[in-house]
Parts: C-alpha cells; sequence; structure tokens
C-alpha cells in the first residue's frame, strides 16, 4: 500500500499523504522551492513560474499546479531551473523600483530575499516601464505600483478571502497592470481597508499607511501628553520583528519600550474590549427581550462595518451600536485625563498601536472635532519606531501598564482572536446567570473555526444561537443563507482578517498558517495567567461606571456608542456612455454602484443602451453609469430626467424614457 505514495526528488525516495500539489510534498521533503504567488489559503495561481521542476517525462511543469503521483521521478534544481529561476528575477528587477535601502519593506521583501538566496547579482535586461505616482488616497494603505510584479497576489485575496474584487488586473501583453476600477484611488472604491492584498504582497506595491514621522512629532512635542493603547493582538506577534519566537506574550516589553520612546501613559485596549462586552451584552439582552433587531452582529471590526455600509446596508440596524475597543478608549482617555492632569483636552494625544490596517481609517473617519484616536500604528510601524531609537527590545525589562486603564480580565484578552468576541459575551451571560466566579468561563465551542462555525449554546436554560465568522466573503455567505433561508440567530460575529485580529494585515510579515495559529495561542494563554476571566469583574470597570460613565444623562451612550451610514462605493464620479447631440437632450443616469449592481443595475444599464441604439435615440439622451443615489436599500436606482425610478426594471425605465422623451417634444 505505501509504494503507491512513493515518488522520487533528486533520486531520493519520498512519501507522499494528502499533500494537494508537487510543491507541498518537495517541502515536505526540507527543499525550498522559490514562489511569489503561492499561498496555502489562495487558490492556485501560477504565475511567478519559479517553482518550476523538471518531471521525467513530462519537462518543466510549476509544481504549485502538479498533483504528487506515485512514480514520479523529479528534479528541483537543475542548471537549466537555476537559469530559468534567475532570468525570471532579472525581468522582475528591470522594470522594479528598486530603492531598495529605503523601503519600508526592505527586512521583509520577497524579490529581495529570493534574489539573494538565488545569486542574481547583476539585471542584463533595461527597464521597459514608466514611473507612477503612488496611490496615497487611502488613509489606511498605499499602493506603488512601480513596485508590483504582477504576482496576482492581492487580486486573490481581496476576491477569495473577502469577496470584494476592489482590485483587479487591467489591459494586455505588456501594457497589464494591477489597479483598482477606472485605475482610481483604492480610497475612492469599494476597498474596506482591511489590507490583507498588502498581508500578501510580496514586495511594497501594497503597504499600510505609515504615521511614524507624524507620531514622532507628537512625542517631541513637550506641550502634548502622548497616550498609547496596546491591542491584544500585538503583545503575541511584535516578537517576531525582534527574533523572537511569535505568540510569546510580550506585553510587559512593549510598555517597557513605549515609555522608552517618549509615551508618557501606556494602557491596554483589552481594559476597554472588557468595557466594549458590558455594553454589547446588555445590548443583546434588550434586543433579546424586545426582539428586536436581531441578530445583533459585532462591531469590532471597522473593515466589516465598512463593508457592512457598502454592502449590506439592510442590516445595519443590525449592527451594535458599541464602537470598537480602540474607539471607547480614546474617548474615555480624552474625557477623564484632562481633568486629572488639569491641562486642555487638545494636548491629550492618543496612539493605537493595532493589528489592523482598518483601525487607521476608523480613527480617520471621526468626524467630531476632538477625535477619539488621533493617531493609528500597526505593530509592523512600532517595531520600526523602536530601532529607529536603536532599543534592544528583545532585552527589556517587562514594566506594566499604567492604571486604570491598564487592567483587563481574560475576556478582553481573547479578543484578538476569532470568536473571541462570541466567547466573553457568552461569560457575560453566564456570570450573570450563574452569580459567581466559578461558572464556567471556557466556551471551546465557538473557537478554532474554519471560516464560519454556528453554534447553539445553552446557558441556565436559555439556549444562545450564535455564528462566528472570519472573512468578509465568508460573511457574505452567511448573510445570504439568512436571507435565503430564514435562519435565525441570536449573534453573529464578523472579523475581516483570517483568524482575527492575530492575522491582521498590520502585523508582522508572515506567509504560514501555523504563525497565525501559535499567536492565537498565545492569547488564550494570556488568558488563563490572569485570574478574572469575565468582563463583569473588572474592578475599573465597576468603578468607570460609578464615577463617569453612569453621571449625566446617556453619558455613556455618547462616549461609547456611534451610529452608521450608507457609503459611496466610488465617490463622485461617472462614466458618460451615450452623449447626446441634440439641441435638447434627457439625461440618464444609471447607478452601478454595489448594491445596485448586485441587484441587475449593469443588466438595465446595457439594454437602455441596446433600446436607445435600436430606436435611433443616441441624439436626444445623455446616458451615464452613475456610483450612489443613497438608496441602497431600493435598487436598482436610475434617474431620467427629474424623475428617480427606485427598485427599477428594464420596462418600467423604458416606459418612463418614453414618457419623458414625449413630454420633451411637446415643449418644443
Amino acid at each position: 500500500m505505501e509504494t503507491k505514495n512513493i515518488l522520487y526528488i533528486n533520486g531520493r525516495e519520498t512519501s507522499f499523504n494528502g499533500e494537494r500539489n508537487l510543491l507541498e510534498v518537495i517541502r515536505k521533503a526540507n527543499i525550498e522551492i522559490p514562489t511569489f504567488c503561492y499561498h496555502s489559503e489562495l487558490s492556485v495561481y501560477g504565475a511567478c513560474r519559479l517553482c518550476l521542476v523538471d518531471i521525467e517525462g513530462r519537462g518543466l511543469l510549476s509544481s504549485c499546479s502538479v498533483k504528487p503521483e506515485a512514480g514520479m521521478k523529479i528534479q528541483t534544481h537543475t542548471k537549466e531551473i537555476r537559469d530559468i529561476r534567475k532570468i525570471s528575477l532579472e525581468l522582475l528587477l528591470a522594470n522594479h523600483d528598486r530603492s531598495c535601502t529605503s523601503c519600508p519593506k526592505s527586512s521583509s521583501c520577497k524579490l529581495q530575499e529570493l534574489s539573494n538566496k538565488l545569486g542574481v547579482s547583476e539585471i542584463r535586461y533595461k527597464s521597459t516601464t514608466k514611473n507612477i505616482p503612488p496611490d496615497y488616497s487611502s488613509e489606511a494603505l498605499v499602493r506603488d505600483p512601480n513596485k508590483c510584479i504582477l504576482c496576482g497576489d492581492c487580486v486573490r485575496a481581496c476576491e477569495e478571502i473577502q469577496g470584494i474584487g476592489a482590485i483587479d488586473f487591467a489591459y494586455r501583453g505588456s501594457d497589464v497592470a494591477v489597479m483598482p476600477a477606472f485605475n482610481k484611488g483604492l480610497g475612492k472604491v469599494e476597498c474596506v481597508d482591511c489590507g490583507q492584498c498588502a498581508r500578501v504582497c510580496p514586495t511594497n506595491a501594497i503597504m499600510p499607511k505609515i504615521q511614524n514621522d507624524e507620531v514622532w512629532k507628537e512625542l517631541d512635542n513637550k506641550e502634548k501628553i502622548v497616550v498609547a493603547q496596546i491591542a491584544p493582538a500585538v503583545r503575541v506577534a511584535i516578537g517576531e520583528m525582534f527574533n523572537i519566537n511569535s505568540g510569546e506574550i510580550l506585553a510587559g516589553q512593549i510598555t517597557a519600550a513605549l515609555k522608552m520612546l517618549g509615551f508618557k501613559y501606556v494602557y491596554d485596549t483589552s481594559f476597554s474590549a472588557d468595557l466594549t462586552v458590558m455594553e454589547e451584552a446588555k445590548e443583546l439582552k434588550t434586543r433579546l427581550t424586545e426582539n428586536k433587531n436581531l441578530p445583533l452582529m459585532s462591531s469590532c471590526c471597522p473593515a466589516w462595518v465598512k463593508y457592512a455600509e457598502q454592502y449590506y446596508p439592510e442590516y445595519l440596524n443590525n449592527l451594535s451600536t458599541c464602537k470598537s475597543p480602540q474607539q471607547m478608549l480614546g474617548a474615555v482617555i480624552k474625557e477623564t485625563l484632562p481633568e486629572s492632569l488639569n491641562i486642555k483636552k487638545e494636548n491629550i494625544v492618543v496612539v493605537s498601536i493595532m493589528p489592523c490596517t482598518a483601525k487607521k481609517f476608523e480613527a480617520f473617519k471621526d468626524d467630531k472635532k476632538t477625535k477619539d484616536v488621533d493617531y493609528v500604528l500597526t505593530t509592523q510601524e512600532l517595531g520600526m519606531m523602536i530601532k529607529q531609537a536603536g532599543i534592544d527590545f528583545a532585552s527589556l525589562f517587562p514594566e506594566s501598564f499604567d492604571m486604570p486603564y491598564g487592567f483587563k480580565t481574560g475576556a478582553g484578552i481573547i479578543f484578538g482572536n476569532s470568536g473571541g468576541v462570541t466567547e466573553a459575551v457568552l461569560r457575560y451571560l453566564q456570570g450573570e446567570t450563574n452569580n459567581g466566579y466559578n461558572s464556567k468561563v471556557d466556551f471551546k465551542e465557538v473557537r478554532d473555526n474554519d471560516g464560519i462555525k454556528e453554534i447553539e449554546i445553552g446557558i441556565n436554560g436559555n439556549v444562545h444561537r450564535t455564528a462566528v465568522v472570519y472573512g468578509l466573503k465568508n460573511a457574505k455567505s452567511l448573510l445570504s443563507k439568512i436571507k435565503e433561508s430564514g435562519k435565525k440567530f441570536d449573534f453573529i460575529e464578523v472579523m475581516a482578517c483570517p483568524g482575527g485580529c492575530v492575522g491582521g494585515a498590520g502585523q508582522p510579515v508572515c506567509f504560514d498558517d501555523e504563525t497565525r495559529k501559535r499567536r492565537a495561542k498565545g492569547l488564550y494563554e494570556a488568558d488563563k495567567m490572569l485570574q478574572l476571566h469575565k468582563s463583569q469583574d473588572n474592578p475599573y470597570i465597576k468603578e468607570l461606571y460609578e464615577n463617569v460613565l453612569d453621571k449625566g444623562e446617556h453619558k455613556a451612550h455618547i462616549l461609547l456608542h456611534t451610529e452608521y451610514k450608507n457609503r459611496k462605493r466610488i465617490l463622485e464620479e461617472e462614466i458618460s456612455l451615450i452623449k447626446g447631440n441634440g439641441d435638447e437632450t434627457l439625461d440618464v443616469n444609471v447607478c452601478v454602484g454595489t448594491s445596485c449592481y448586485l441587484k441587475g443595475s449593469q443588466d438595465i444599464l446595457h439594454k437602455m443602451i441596446n433600446y436607445i441604439g435600436e430606436k435611433g435615440l443616441s441624439d436626444c439622451v445623455n446616458v451615464k453609469a452613475t456610483f450612489c443615489f443613497e438608496n441602497c436599500d431600493n435598487g436598482p436606482g436610475i434617474s431620467i430626467g427629474s424623475e428617480k425610478l427606485s427598485k427599477c426594471t428594464i420596462k418600467k425605465a423604458i416606459d418612463t424614457l418614453e414618457r419623458k422623451l414625449e413630454e420633451m417634444k411637446s415643449k418644443i
């Protein structure tokens, strides 16, 4: 039986069992095959051609796209293969912006790493491309086309993990490029700022937007009190930037480093995660009692919130009105610290250290005069600052968070994992009904899902129907299922990034799932090292309610809750498709924004254009594709002249067009 699972790699016998392709078998045999476009969680693409192997009787093939078969004889590094790999890298480098010494991704650039490993010492080819200005339109990400190697990783991540497709290939042949729709900026299309494109990008073609210089400027300003808050997932990942094992809990070292950088106070976002549990659980209990706006959907992940605002405005009333823990803690700091320090509120600067790029947009979109959070640094950016300051991070002696916002329970810590918000809420409900410290705290049923997990959990006779989701494509699948089947849930947790915040795009670069799992394990271990595991047991949360949040009418609601709105997919843009030449013309505008597109507006647009052509009406109408009527619930939306049509059909559109043209003729 075993002989059926044997093949030969470089003359050595190797077994295989369940590997999806030759690449995985070869790597299992301790041979590292170079790749740009292969990621275990994405589809096989075979674009980079670096993983070529020589299979006896078949010739050179991409190992990522060939299934292992018994008896195969494979060579992995013949002279021909080595030469092809070097030539491929030289061609990529010839058209690449090679400002490597000043590139933020220099230490983790896969192109640079493979060039060194494969011995590329010269580039024999001339560049054929022109320099293109980088795209800074997004508050979360920067896109530099000059560093794109056309591997397609970002395209597949956006489509396969998030189901959005905000970025894709355009043009053909030597003109092929990767760009957002209509070559707009990332900040002007339906990007939700999750940064999964940046996470898988092997170069610096897409990167988190760096705010280090702005934060350094604030630290140098003696009039400002600069305060940091650290998200749970940061403490189990930052060590990777300093040759420390992933998953190791380094909250104390981070605190020490931040104090050395000049931060006056260092708080733990896990404190406000506890606060979020308190508010969200109360909200859930109210909705269950009133049987209104169920299921309650989590609001901690800003990429998910933006996705809901863009794609599912009909569910905005289901979103929890709670701010995210980042925004809650920022609001509390700016409410309490100025009075205790006797300084002006504008002299308090709150800097969040987050594993997430979407948090940058979340802080930016805050339209209040005094923002809850002033700057968001990713784990990567904090690591850069520590290195810039020359701090020997690995040798630091741990320091404690500042009180009171440095105290947390285990419920706040596990927020960094997918399922953590749900488990924290269940712990709250269990503690409320059992009234004691000894009640159940571990709800392992909600952990370790593969993207979607549906669970029914009984607490004191009540069955709570919950779902835990990561990846927005999975969220779309679940919402479609709810619409089609009418299945009922009480609570749904959604995180945009694989595995939750531990897999955020702001974390140190990694290309394997095991690293993410070690980070998740570290957070569960951190929970176990604490004495308190339910948010309601946090004494400083109780103190905050007594001294601040319960003082004055609606104080807690004002500080801790928010509102949502429909968002345009492409801002203030339109595409002219037919331009009338007559003296009098009728304007026809068809919304092709995401919500209307999904409801058939593109089909209506095509049929309208065909109808106008067949009837010879091109001279008397102007047809444009537009991108938002701000009426997403009632799409497809079309305007003909001054008349706006909701839930439009092609028949309704043509009837209105004919009527409007007749009215126009009668006035001539």
